[in-house]
């Protein structure tokens, strides 16, 4: 799991093509003014998916994991906590690994994700997205899906 300023994604763009094809996208993109939804990179190896929501209790916001894909969750605009904690024998609650995702109970530590900051989410990292920091808010994201 990685944490940081988008200032410093080329730490972490060395690690595979793909995620350098991912924080391009990022960081050539006018973020602000793209249209929420899923957005192709690199056919089904690199995606983006762009979400505007309102942040949510912890209580309502799911644990989840991915086994074929990274995340690359960038805060376009608001602030938002995401729990994060490494995966170990946590319950699964609902999995459909033909969409890439298994829920799961358990807890987490809190990161406080803001404006123009990324987190990375590895298939031994479950993470909590959505989580309100404070008051609820309105935060736009993007979700860039990378290929293992």
């Amino acid at each position: 799991m990685v944490i940081d300023k988008i200032e410093n994604y080329r730490l972490y763009s060395k690690l595979t093509k793909r995620l350098a094809k991912g924080f391009e996208f990022i960081t050539e993109t006018d973020l602000v003014t793209i249209e929420s939804g899923k957005h192709q990179i690199d056919n089904d190896d690199v995606f983006a998916i762009v979400q505007e929501y309102d942040t949510k209790e912890e209580k309502d916001c799911v644990l989840e994991g991915h086994h074929k894909y990274i995340d690359i969750q960038y805060v376009i605009q608001g602030v938002e906590l995401m729990g994060f904690t490494p995966l170990t024998n946590q319950l699964v609650v609902e999995e459909n690994l033909e969409k890439d995702y298994t829920f799961y109970n358990g807890e987490t530590s809190m990161l406080r994700v803001e404006e123009g900051m990324f987190t990375i989410f590895f298939p031994e990292d479950l993470h909590r997205p959505s989580v309100k920091a404070g008051e609820i808010s309105k935060v736009k994201k993007v979700v860039v899906k990378v290929k293992i």
